[in-house]
This record gives structure tokens, sequence and C-alpha cells, in this order.
């Protein structure tokens, strides 16, 4: 557990920038505080202790705003960043230096038995109020934009972004960071490409109703 929370300090302070000194740290972030108690629900979950560890977890849920299933299986050095509203399902997977915002859900898409929430891989990076739902595979690397919701697989070095979620870019770099403001938005580009097409379309109208008449006049 202590070299748990020593990890969860060092990735505070790399993370946020808002992160002055190690007290502020372990007094002041919630996402700190839900790991922590996650680690114990789970470790009573494994020895199949009834009840305590849902209580546990649900105690988290009460003073964080963030619930996670003792169920779920998570890598090390998580980062939930604020946190609230974030929920992690009983059969979530998720790898090593994942970072997660705020209001994120990783979730199921029914009452299916079995593993039925997504798999995350290693240092991926889930925007605020995305949502992944089902028994789906995110691959190492990925970055999922703020608001999207994603239901199906998403290869490595990927960015997904929009309902339903779509990749926009391949192979990004590995440090690359995840900038809101700078990624595409496909639902904005097929209007606009639309908006393209009925323009050329009405200028061969034009084009057209022009020719015409310029033949009756010559007649």
């Amino acid at each position: 557990m202590f070299r748990t929370l020593r990890e969860q300090v060092q990735t505070i302070f790399r993370e946020d920038p808002a992160a002055k000194s190690v007290i502020e740290i372990l007094l002041c972030y919630p996402g700190l505080h839900a790991i922590l108690l996650y680690h114990v629900a789970r470790k009573l979950y494994i020895w199949k202790c009834p009840l305590l560890p849902r209580l546990i977890s649900q105690f988290g849920r009460f003073c964080t705003g963030i619930e996670i299933h003792p169920g779920a299986r998570i890598g090390r050095r998580l980062f939930i960043d604020h946190g609230d509203g974030v929920v992690i399902g009983e059969t979530t997977e998720i790898g090593d230096d994942v970072l997660i915002y705020q209001g994120v859900t990783l979730g199921g898409t029914g009452k299916e038995k079995g593993k039925r929430h997504p798999t995350i891989g290693n240092r991926v990076v889930i925007g605020t109020g995305a949502k992944v739902l089902g028994n789906i595979t995110i691959g190492d690397y990925v970055k999922i934009g703020a608001g999207s919701v994603v239901i199906k697989p998403v290869p490595p070095h990927s960015t997904v972004v929009g309902i339903p979620g779509r990749v926009v870019r391949a192979r990004s770099a590995q440090n690359q960071e995840l900038e809101h403001g700078l990624l595409p938005d496909p639902e904005w580009q097929a209007i606009e490409d639309m908006s393209k097409r009925i323009e050329q379309l009405e200028q061969q109208l034009r084009a057209l109703t022009e020719e015409r008449l310029s033949s009756r006049r010559g007649l």
C-alpha cells in the first residue's frame, strides 16, 4: 500500500501542475482517496469477503463522487483528475499510467453476464464526460476526446472523438498531449463537406439555367 501511495503522489505531481505539496495531495485529491479505498476493497473482494468490499466502494463514492467496483482490475499509476462522476464497472480492466478526467464512465451496454465492461490499455487518456461502453478493447496510447461515446474497439496510437466515437487520428506520438481544442469534429466536417457539395450543385444548376435561357433567346 505504501508503494501505491508513493506512486500515486508522484503521478499527481507529474500530471497536475496545480499540485503544490504532498500534504495538499493527501488531503485534497479525491481521485487519490478513491484509488486507495479501491485497493482496500479489492483485497477484500479477492478474499471473497461478503458485502464489505461493496460497502467500502459505496463509502468511497459518497466521499469522492467516484465509483470504482471492487471487481475492476486497475493497473499502476492511474490518475483520476478531479474525478466527480467517474464510474468504473465490475469487469473493467485498466492498464498502467492511464489518465481519466471527471464524468467518465467505463460501463456496460446491458444486462449481459461475464465480461461486459471495457479493457483499457496502457497510457490511455480519457477526456471529460467520455463514455466507453461494452466489452471492447482500447489500445495503448489511445486518446479519447471529451464527451465521446465509444462502443467499438480502438486500435493503439489513435485519437477518438464524437458520438459514436470515430478514429480521427492514428499513430499519434506516444508523448502527444490530448488537446481538446485542437481535435477534429467529424460531425462538423461532414456538414461542411455537404455544404460545399450543395454549393457546387447550385452553381451547376445556375449554369445550366443560364445556358438554357441563352438558347431560348437565340431562337
